[in-house]
């Protein structure tokens, strides 16, 4: 099966807000992905759509056709390097404040063209009760008679 990569390292955004578009397009078609992130509205996707781009031109030049659909196989977002810096405060005192980095791997893989069978459902018990289940007669109201 052809795969290609692609890497995107010391993007300048946190990795918990690059992890939220990373989530969105895990495991989907490129061409679904690719609509997915062009209609996104957080800074991430634009680097993302680059980055899925450059792997579909990865696998393209490694010999896969035009003609193929490709899924994302995964995609990983790590921590990477984090610049430290300081916010001056009151009486000559500093705050730290950390510039988090994020280092973006993406994997695709070349979709398979035929349909894969589906699997036999198996028979839950609930399913087992909604078949067996009897219906029951309305209950009687019972009124109050006065002696």
């Amino acid at each position: 099966m052809e795969t290609g990569t692609a890497t995107l390292k010391n993007y300048r955004q946190a990795p918990r807000k690059v992890r939220l578009i990373a989530g969105l397009i895990k495991g989907r078609e490129a061409k679904e992905a690719l609509t997915i992130l062009r209609f996104t509205p957080k800074r991430a996707s634009l680097p993302i759509v680059k980055l899925l781009e450059s792997a579909l031109s990865n696998v393209r030049n490694a010999g896969a056709s035009d003609k193929d659909s490709f899924r994302i196989a995964n995609m990983t977002v790590d921590k990477g390097v984090v610049m430290k810096r300081s916010m001056p405060r009151a009486r000559g005192r500093a705050f730290p404040i950390k510039k988090r980095t994020s280092h973006v791997t993406i994997t695709i893989e070349r979709m398979e063209t035929a349909p894969k069978a589906k699997k036999a459902v198996k028979e839950t018990k609930t399913a087992v009760k909604k078949t067996v289940a009897v219906k029951k007669a309305p209950a009687k109201k019972k009124t109050a008679t006065k002696e």
